[in-house]
């Protein structure tokens, strides 16, 4: 039998209860009306007559008037047309000759004895018609007893065999399903063994071939590639643990789904231990799990205590992305892309640390000698400048002036060199003082102004002097102040003007150099603040080190304040920075 059929036979059943419990109920409720009717419609009738004959005679005197005679004749006409009870017309019809007696009294005397007859028989139909009103209420009960325990049998019965159908016949459906999920749990834990058996003629049989043929295939499958995927997971492994870098996969649900030995040395964890846990608990016990998995700042390098010295790693974090194919509505495969884990790589550089700590020592080194016999040799030139030496021909002194140009040059790249060193080296010296922002704007303007009247350009200053004061390193920051200065001056033209805003922005102090020269392209500003990095000219302007806006950054954020640049080819550039002021 179909499942469809089934379902159309018990709910019919259910129906058909349904419907004869109804009409049980109906059939009883409606016997029930019909004897209150009984009870409404007669005798009440006959009790509100002998009610108004009654008030007729204890209304009026002897004689009665017409109007009073014609309501007790026509209440005792209807009372005659209304007789529904053992002796209530025997009653009526001595009540009539009563009433016949008492029109005809010729004394008042005679009258009254008559009236008390009158009542008397009036009480009498009065008493026929209550009686009537109660025994037929007591038949009434009696009905309703009666229909109040037949249709409490139907609800009795009809509940029991409702509650019989709603535990049994959901099993039709509910233990096939069960058994269904019950050998889907078996195949989701790869038992290929597990098969289904129904007997009936129906959808669940069919469906159970269905999953036994569906099974035989996935046993098939597992079969001819478990081998396989086992002897690929083993290459992976032991590719991932021979490896000179640490490396922890993370699955999509931040399980740890491996780690090589490096790894688990370095953070002094038992890689057998953590596989399978999830990552979020194991940081709160290992700080340095913490710095790999949620880094604090943008700086990718990690100090670690490791080899007996400290080492350092460079963190590398990679999602791992698989296809996704989703049906649509329409049938259509979209391809699409899911995360399925990540990636985290520790990468040993101390080698190249210690490569680049001995560059800057070195650098350092060579600068700080450079410096002493490049000032010896800037004071042969200020003494072959002195007439009192001797004089020299022009191309003597063209030749001395070259000189002193280049070696002013090379003392600049000497100290800029001097200053990298202390800033790679975390050893740069800053000598902080409450100042006016004026007042290191000032001091920049006048290291420039002789540059700036040689090109003839104007430098126009918009400062107020009620700015709040800054707490910074009065010369380094003019410094960064006069690199701006020089370079927008270098770039350009004569009779031109060059702007420097100094306003104040939230908590912060903000500086500004604007020229108006060829503006830098903008593929070449983010690595404007790099070391060594130069913008290629045209050949008409010299360029520097490569060193001045590097070591401009290294000043500024040691002074716990921000640098950049806005420009664009054709408008110029405006280099920037801000500095907290104080309190």
């Amino acid at each position: 039998m179909k499942i469809k059929t089934k379902l159309r036979l018990g709910f019919g059943f259910l129906f058909i209860i349904v419907l004869s419990f109804g009409l049980i109920a109906l059939f009883y409720l409606n016997e029930l009306s019909d004897k209150s009717k009984v009870i409404l419609k007669d005798n009440y009738k006959s009790l509100k007559y002998v009610s108004s004959m009654r008030n007729v005679l204890d209304e009026n005197r002897f004689p009665l008037s017409v109007q009073s005679k014609n309501t007790f004749g026509l209440n005792l006409k209807n009372e005659g047309n209304n007789l529904t009870e053992p002796g209530e017309k025997v009653a009526f019809l001595k009540l009539s000759e009563l009433y016949k007696a008492f029109l005809s009294s010729k004394s008042a005397q005679e009258s009254e004895n008559t009236v008390k007859v009158l009542r008397a028989e009036l009480q009498n139909i009065e008493n026929l018609n209550m009686n009537a009103i109660y025994r037929k209420n007591e038949l009434a009960n009696e009905a309703s007893g009666r229909a109040n325990l037949y249709i409490m049998i139907a609800a009795t019965l009809s509940f029991l065999i409702l509650f019989t159908f709603i535990v049994n016949f959901p099993g039709f459906v509910a233990n096939p399903l069960a058994e269904f999920s019950a050998a889907i749990r078996q195949i989701s834990r790869k038992n290929y063994k597990q098969r289904l058996h129904f007997e009936n003629d129906d959808e669940f049989t069919e469906l159970a071939d269905a999953f036994n043929g569906m099974v035989v295939k996935l046993n098939e499958w597992e079969n001819s590639n478990l081998s396989k995927i086992k002897s690929e997971k083993s290459r992976i492994e032991a590719i991932i643990a021979q490896m000179q870098d640490a490396i922890i996969g993370l699955n999509e649900k931040g399980e740890v789904l491996f780690l090589n030995h490096l790894a688990a040395k370095l953070m002094s964890l038992d890689e057998d231990k953590i596989i399978g846990q999830n990552v979020s608990e194991l940081i709160k016990k290992n700080e340095l799990l913490k710095r790999i998995i949620k880094p604090e700042t943008e700086d990718k390098t990690l100090k670690i205590y490791a080899d007996d010295k400290e080492s350092y790693f460079l963190l590398e974090s990679r999602e791992i992305v698989i296809p996704n194919y989703e049906e649509q509505e329409e049938k259509i495969l979209i391809e699409s892309s899911k995360s399925a884990g990540s990636v985290y790589v520790l990468k040993n550089i101390t080698q190249f640390k210690e490569l680049d700590e001995a560059k800057t020592n070195f650098i350092a080194t060579v600068s700080h000698e450079l410096k002493t016999p490049l000032s010896s040799i800037k004071m042969s030139l200020k003494l072959l400048n002195d007439e009192r030496v001797g004089a020299m021909n022009e191309e003597q002194s063209q030749l001395v002036n070259h000189i002193k140009e280049d070696s002013d040059r090379l003392l600049k790249i000497t100290s800029e060199l001097l200053d990298l060193s202390q800033a790679e080296t975390g050893n740069l010296k800053l000598t902080f003082a409450i100042t006016k922002p004026l007042e290191i704007v000032q001091y920049a303007l006048d290291a420039v102004k002789f540059q700036a009247e040689q090109k003839s350009i104007n430098l126009e200053l918009n400062c107020d002097e009620n700015l709040p004061d800054v707490n910074a390193d009065i010369q380094k920051t003019a410094w960064v102040l006069v690199n701006f200065l020089s370079n927008a001056l270098r770039y350009s033209s004569e009779k031109s003007k060059v702007v420097i805003d100094v306003f104040q922005k939230d908590k912060f102090i903000q500086f500004s150099v604007q020229d108006y020269g060829k503006g830098i392209d903008e593929k070449y500003q983010k690595r404007l603040f790099d070391r060594y990095f130069q913008v290629p000219t045209d050949g008409q302007n010299k360029s520097g080190s490569g060193l001045g806006l590097a070591i401009s950054k290294d000043f500024i954020e040691a002074e716990q304040g921000k640098i950049w640049v806005v420009s664009a080819i054709g408008e110029g550039s405006k280099f920037c920075f801000t500095l907290p002021i104080v309190g």
